[in-house]
């Protein structure tokens, strides 16, 4: 029987879900690793975490808008690694939707994979999780309180997730913790949505005037997961100062 922590870690192929199960390994916790459509960077991923600790680490792929094969991968990994520690719902649709043009299929992203997604993942993990006493964490985003003009869906759905937190706190206490962290500016995304102009502006607005790292909020779901037994229902901002502004 496997001793070890285990975390399943959604989007974790690539970015900050990466960083995050890399800092959890670091940590020894196993890591199972949840992609959707990027197999390769996944496999390339759990090699090397295998390379460093063998067999602590496996790739399980899923949709997760097709609720049935997101909870099939939950079994997944209780079947492969004997149990579950911790669950980090970190899988993430990101664009911005003029409030104008909101259409269903927007809606159906960015709900789907920033709130409906954890929900019924958290519902599935809950049994494994309390048998060991485990934990949740969810990225949720310093938006969730403050909207970002111009993404009115993903606030929306970020908002959402910031009450799915405490609710599933309530729900699944004593046996399971859960928590939230809410990134400020940590990586730009990568299509291009923020010009230097915009980028400058976010970093005017933080306060330690510089953006944040991945391994920045890869360690602090480690502390909510790993280092804080009697924390429960909080959001921990990792933000460099940002909201204070907002």
């Amino acid at each position: 029987m496997n001793e070890r922590p285990v975390v399943l870690v959604t989007g974790a192929a690539r970015r900050l879900g990466a960083a995050i199960a890399r800092h959890l390994h670091a940590r020894g916790c196993d890591i199972a690793l949840h992609y959707r459509s990027q197999r390769d960077r996944a496999a390339v991923l759990v090699e090397e975490l295998n390379a460093q600790r063998p067999g602590s680490a496996a790739a399980f792929g899923a949709d997760l808008l097709d609720i049935a094969a997101a909870q099939s991968m939950v079994d997944a990994v209780g079947r492969h690694f004997g149990r579950l520690d911790g669950l980090v719902n970190n899988a993430s649709s990101f664009f911005p939707t003029p409030f104008a043009d909101v259409g269903e299929a927007a809606w159906q992203d960015l709900v789907g994979s920033n709130l409906k997604a954890p929900l019924f993942l958290s519902q599935r993990a809950a049994p494994l999780l309390a048998a060991s006493r485990g934990a949740i964490v969810n990225i949720v985003d310093i938006h969730a309180d403050r909207p970002m003009p111009g993404y009115p869906v993903y606030s929306l759905a970020k908002t959402g997730l910031q009450g799915l937190t405490r609710v599933l706190a309530v729900e699944l206490a004593p046996a399971v913790r859960v928590n939230g962290v809410a990134p400020g500016a940590i990586e730009w995304p990568e299509d291009g949505q923020f010009d230097a102009g915009e980028q400058e502006r976010i970093i005017r607005q933080t306060l330690l005037g510089r953006v944040g790292a991945a391994t920045d909020i890869a360690g602090a779901v480690a502390f909510l997961l790993l280092d804080a037994p009697y924390v429960t229902g909080q959001i921990l901002a990792v933000d460099g100062g940002r909201s204070i502004h907002l």
